[in-house]
């Protein structure tokens, strides 16, 4: 059969090129999307990511000698960003602090503190507010009769990196046309007060002043749009001296001046009281500023502790106790679950390998249908069936008695331990069916015939050789087991609660309810520095206990 003659293109050759080139296109549109999204958010990291990922990509596909890599390129991105990166990051987490107190850095939990301790002065008069807004900064604003305002103004705008605090959405310069109480009029901007040209001005029928020439006045409805810039903003009466006050208003009508009660020293990072002269030093292994009691100043700023939430599992005495208790338990109803799944699966498969059992496939259609419906549903199900007051078990099948399946310790683990049973067994009937099938009945009757009675031929013939094929499996739904958090939530929820416990944690608790507790549930503020360092330890141990048993079952590849 002659060959292709060199050089000539296959059939679909440009077909093909043009589905590549426009899908290229759509991944380089959206990746370039991205990596200016990522720049303006200024997370340089996400920008070196996504470039060096989106330049891999053209290289790979657009190239002729990297043809493996137009395979694993998809597949090795993926795990990179939701695989590697989530461990790391996950790791990085379980060395600070952050949690509910700890989500920002320490500039702007200061800012924080210090807006929040702003309280109006009693006496201060009201002021007359119409919030303006115009696109740019305040250079060139014929209605100020500043020129120095202008030229600073003119700089701020020029420079890309000056925060503005003044910034309304689509990058708006927020500020207020002031009428004080005796008809004067001026502008308000994050710079100060500024006169205004008297022409300039349009005043309503009671004097109060309503637009300036060069600005835009805010309607209602645009005030609420821009409701968090505007309570916000302050106009500071005095530049060099913030003691001094501000005016602010909250509802975008009326403004009073208000006086920080916290006064902020930059040299020594203190915040000091004006009323009792309090100083709140700032305590960088704790991330608050606190006081020489030990008061705290929320909210904090993340910082960096070490090993501290690794200590914290074994050294907390109130926590140790309920710590170690959940860790037990865990352990416990892993290797539990694996037990008793597999020797009911062994036990039904045997029963149903044998030649004699009649109706096997009828039997085998019905010891599957709990693993052929939906596992939630079948939680939620004996959850109700279980429940003390008025669940079916109780109810029904025990005349009316009050057992607490779910409300006492013992029986909630005892509970879980049977919807585990009832919703795993399938699976271990399943495999072990299908092992036991595979080993050779030439074997099984050498036994027999060499006097090895049944239990023998078990213990000796059938359980090594089912070891084989199964002990990957046992291990894998150990791991399973020991994070099965959907069982845990839907029966029990993790409770019953220990209540000598400082944070929630409960009888049925496995690790991974508790790494759940703190990060989304716990009624003490959110731990996700905590969580993550529980996170890690079950990573750790879950590692250790699968390379440990998978070498021990290398012993039993021999027997094959």
């Amino acid at each position: 059969m002659p060959g292709r003659r060199p050089g000539r293109r296959p059939p679909g050759f440009l077909a093909a090129l043009l589905v590549k080139t426009v899908l290229m296109a759509v991944v380089n549109a959206l990746g370039v999307f991205a990596v200016f999204v990522a720049f303006g958010a200024r997370s340089w990291g996400f920008v070196v990511v996504l470039a060096v990922a989106l330049a891999a990509a053209d290289y790979i596909y657009f190239s002729r000698r990297a043809v493996p890599a137009k395979y694993l390129f998809p597949g090795l991105l993926f795990l990179l960003v939701f695989q590697v990166y989530v461990v790391l990051y996950t790791g990085f987490v379980a060395f600070t602090n952050y949690g509910d107190a700890h989500t920002i850095d320490q500039p702007t939990a200061r800012e924080q503190i210090l807006a929040v301790s702003e309280q109006r002065v009693p006496d201060s008069p009201a002021y007359a507010v119409t919030v303006l807004a115009r696109e740019g900064g305040a250079a060139d604003d014929p209605a100020v009769d500043d020129p120095a305002a202008d030229d600073a103004g003119a700089e701020a705008a020029d420079d890309p990196t000056a925060d503005d605090p003044a910034a309304g959405p689509g990058g708006e310069e927020l500020a207020f046309l002031l009428t004080d109480p005796e008809g004067v009029v001026a502008l308000g901007t994050a710079d100060g007060l500024q006169d205004v040209a008297p022409d300039d001005v349009t005043r309503d029928e009671e004097g109060r002043a309503t637009a300036l020439a060069g600005w835009r006045s805010l309607a209602l409805s645009d005030l609420a749009e821009r409701q968090q810039a505007v309570v916000g903003f302050r106009v500071p009466l005095e530049v060099d001296d913030p003691d001094a006050g501000s005016l602010r208003t909250q509802d975008g009508r009326v403004a009073y001046v208000n006086q920080p009660l916290l006064s902020w020293d930059e040299a020594t990072d203190t915040l000091t009281d004006s009323r009792d002269g309090r100083a709140y030093v700032a305590d960088q292994t704790r991330g608050f500023y606190v006081d020489a009691d030990g008061q705290e100043l929320t909210p904090g700023w993340r910082v960096g502790v070490g090993t501290a939430n690794f200590e914290r599992m074994f050294t907390d005495d109130r926590l140790r106790g309920p710590f170690l208790q959940v860790l037990a338990w865990t352990f416990a109803f892993a290797a539990l679950s694996v037990l008793t799944t597999f020797v009911l699966g062994v036990v039904l498969a045997m029963a149903l390998d044998h030649p004699r059992m009649r109706g096997r496939r009828v039997y085998r259609s019905l010891l599957l249908l709990p693993y052929a419906a939906p596992s939630f549903m079948s939680m939620l199900l004996w959850a109700g069936f279980l429940n003390p007051s008025f669940g079916f078990v109780n109810q029904v099948l025990l005349g009316g008695a009050e057992v607490p399946w779910l409300t006492d310790p013992w029986l909630a683990k005892a509970s879980v331990l049977l919807v585990n049973l009832w919703l795993g067994f399938p699976y271990m009937f399943l495999v072990c069916t299908g092992a036991l099938q595979s080993i050779p009945a030439d074997v099984k009757e050498a036994a027999r015939v060499d006097g090895a009675g049944a239990l023998r031929v078990f213990r000796s013939i059938i359980l090594p050789l089912l070891m084989v094929s199964v002990a990957p499996l046992l291990i894998a739904s150990f791991a399973f087991n020991f994070n099965n958090f959907t069982l845990i939530y839907f029966v029990t929820g993790g409770g019953p609660n220990i209540p000598t416990a400082p944070i929630t944690i409960g009888s049925t608790d496995l690790l991974i309810h508790v790494v759940y507790t703190l990060g989304f549930e716990s009624g003490g503020g959110q731990q996700w520095g905590f969580a993550c360092a529980i996170s890690v330890f079950i990573f750790a141990i879950v590692a250790t206990v699968s390379a440990f048993s998978f070498r021990r079952t290398r012993a039993l590849e021999d027997i094959n």
